[in-house]
């Protein structure tokens, strides 16, 4: 089933974490080095990098070490497959309510 993929398990692993999610947040607008991305966290720089270890191991960001400077950058196209399953979720629940909101209006008519 895709829903156990393990890649899809280990992202929403990561981004369980709104010290993750934040780090993701700022991502989004770009690549930033991991002293950018620790600057608004209140937490030890060995923290940041151990969140950074967890979004990296789900495969939302991948990092870059040139000389002492290390830069992360998101990975969209793991986060759409995130988006993928959540559509297909929403989907099935949106014709689900249709189908119940189809049938209490025939019943509805037929009480009349």
């Amino acid at each position: 089933m895709p829903n156990q993929q393990p890649s899809l398990d280990l992202m929403f692993q990561a981004l369980a974490d709104p010290a993750r999610r934040s780090m993701v947040e700022r991502l989004s607008r770009g690549p930033a080095s991991v002293s950018e991305l620790a600057r608004p966290l209140d937490m030890s720089l060995p923290a940041v990098m151990q969140h950074l270890a967890m979004l990296e191991a789900g495969g939302i960001v991948a990092s870059e070490k040139v000389g002492r400077v290390r830069t992360c950058q998101i990975q969209p196209d793991v986060l759409s497959l995130a988006e993928q399953w959540i559509n297909q979720r929403r989907t099935q629940w949106e014709q689900r309510l249709d189908r119940l909101g189809a049938f209490l209006a025939a019943e509805d008519e037929d009480t009349q």
